[in-house]
């Protein structure tokens, strides 16, 4: 299960890094060599995304990365094609994330069917509310997949523990209001903020939406347990090349 991994590596570690890609950004090829750059990097769980038209909650590198892939002709079957070969190749556990249309098109039964089978761990799926998710949480425990839910600074502590419930695995904490890749004040009011998620809970918190350098991971240590690292590596990779953005998640444990 996912949440033992999590706990098992947190008793050698003091925070743990999960990384994010779009599938088919900048190429397929090259999403694979981010991965492998990544996992000799050393972080500890990855985020897969399947390019979606409307990615709500992503912000403008994040949504480029989609756009792009889109436009490169990267469809479904080939992101679940290329999940299946990292889950097989690397050691790390790996999540979907994605957006509910795909999975209402595909057929949730037959997506967590597949996710079970090509040995993903679980999926963020950020617009769909735990509420509307029966068929999509039945499925996910039956395959005991962990569905992976968001708290936001704007969530109140009984919604907190509400969605607490229904979350497997970790509960992904967004450091601000907004979309993915802004700027983030790494301050007391995260901290009370972070304070609110832990007390809600007592699965493994993660932090995303503004990691970008070693001092956001060193605050965050004690507070969570993961940090997300996304658009950054991306723009890493964009300005420079794949070697600098595992040059770049190195650093944030050096």
């Amino acid at each position: 299960m996912l949440e033992s991994y999590l706990r098992e590596q947190r008793r050698h570690k003091d925070i743990l890094l999960m990384t994010h890609i779009v599938i088919g950004y900048p190429s397929l090829d090259a999403s694979f060599e981010i991965i492998s750059t990544m996992v000799d990097a050393g972080v500890d769980l990855m985020e897969l995304q399947i390019p979606f038209s409307e990615p709500i909650a992503d912000g403008p590198v994040i949504l480029r990365a989609n756009q792009k892939a889109l436009a490169n002709g990267v469809t479904v079957k080939q992101c679940l094609e290329f999940a299946d070969k990292a889950a097989k190749m690397f050691k790390i556990p790996f999540l979907l994330m994605t957006y509910y249309n795909i999975l209402y098109k595909y057929g949730v039964e037959a997506f967590t069917d597949k996710m079970a089978a090509m040995g993903i761990r679980g999926a963020i799926v950020p617009d769909l509310p735990p509420e509307e998710g029966q068929s999509y949480l039945q499925a996910m425990d039956d395959h005991k997949l962990a569905p992976i839910f968001i708290y936001a600074p704007t969530s109140s502590l009984e919604r907190m523990q509400k969605i607490a419930g229904y979350a497997r695995g970790f509960i992904y904490c967004v450091a601000r209001k907004g979309v993915t890749g802004q700027q983030t004040s790494f301050s007391n009011e995260l901290e009370s903020y972070l304070a609110r998620c832990r007390k809600s809970t007592q699965l493994p918190l993660a932090l995303g939406f503004g990691v970008k350098e070693k001092a956001d991971v060193d605050f965050l240590k004690g507070k969570v347990d993961i940090a997300v690292i996304g658009s950054q590596t991306i723009r890493i990779v964009d300005k420079k090349t794949i070697p600098a953005a595992g040059e770049f998640l190195r650093s944030l444990r050096d």
